[in-house]
């Protein structure tokens, strides 16, 4: 076999030396495209700071930071209900960058909630169930690997609770449509599509319950998930057929009103590092 000469294992270790040195610059320019891509995104140049976010990833596809600046990047530019190709296209443009980083950190709680977000927000106008359900999965995985985060739970009960807003104004809508006397917002579902709500919305509001009340559970002070709770009884009011059971539902979700007023007023009135949650 014949043996390498000084001089080639000389070139070899100087091709690999300038390998790595190549590999350490573009590192380098990663962080610094970090930086700068940061610093644009403070000041709300989303258009700037997402390219810089781009050339970071692309000189360092391990910088974690980069694919999740990037994400929320495109995520910032998204307006929820807006028509426009562009509005949508940044909207997927953000899921796709939050699943590539679960690909590679399948518990990054940036990017679940990243996309649990963005799917709840292009699920609204128009309203699209499947997408809420769907957003509603990645905060379930949240709780899955974090389970004592109130925060979760709370967005849970808020997509249960729009779930079965928008099932209940179908509902009434339809009905009116063709009842004589239709029925106002705040009228108690007739017997002829209460049955309906139950079907299609009783699960959603039992577990949105279920989930809020486990966030106040972790969280006494929570103020948003006793308002969403508040809302969510008075669907479940439209669900029940004895008049007493519904002044009870009602009586309960006034209850948490008065609670939610307590709380913002205590809120407002705290010294500052008094302690008190906001």
């Amino acid at each position: 076999m014949a043996r390498k000469s000084p001089a080639g294992s000389f070139l070899v270790l100087l091709a690999v030396a300038g390998a790595f040195a190549v590999s350490g610059c573009a590192k380098l320019k990663a962080r610094d495209d970090l930086n700068k891509g940061v610093e644009a995104y403070k000041n709300a140049q989303f258009d700037r700071a997402i390219e810089y976010f781009k050339d970071a990833q692309a000189n360092d596809p391990k910088l974690m930071n980069a694919r999740l600046y990037l994400g929320t990047a495109y995520a910032s530019q998204y307006i929820p209900g807006a028509p426009s190709d562009e509005n949508k296209r940044n909207g997927e443009a953000a899921i796709q960058v939050f699943k590539q980083v679960l690909q590679d950190d399948p518990n990054n709680l940036t990017a679940i909630d990243g996309i649990g977000s963005m799917l709840y927000n292009m699920a609204g106008t128009p309203f699209n169930r499947q997408m809420m359900e769907e957003a509603k999965t990645y905060h379930q995985r949240h709780i899955q690997i974090k389970p004592n985060d109130p925060t979760p739970y709370y967005w849970v009960g808020v997509i249960d609770y729009w779930i079965a807003f928008r099932t209940n104004a179908q509902l009434r809508s339809d009905y009116n449509l063709k009842a004589k006397k239709p029925i106002r917002e705040l009228d108690p579902l007739p017997p002829a599509i209460r049955g309906d709500f139950i079907t299609q919305a009783g699960p959603v509001v039992d577990d949105g319950m279920q989930s809020l009340q486990h966030a106040i559970q972790l969280n006494p002070d929570y103020a948003n998930a006793m308002a969403y709770l508040n809302l969510l009884l008075r669907e479940k009011a439209d669900m029940e057929t004895d008049p007493a059971a519904r002044q009870a539902d009602e009586k309960q979700a006034d209850d948490l009103l008065e609670k939610v007023k307590e709380i913002n007023q205590k809120q407002m009135t705290a010294p500052p590092n008094s302690g008190v949650s906001q």
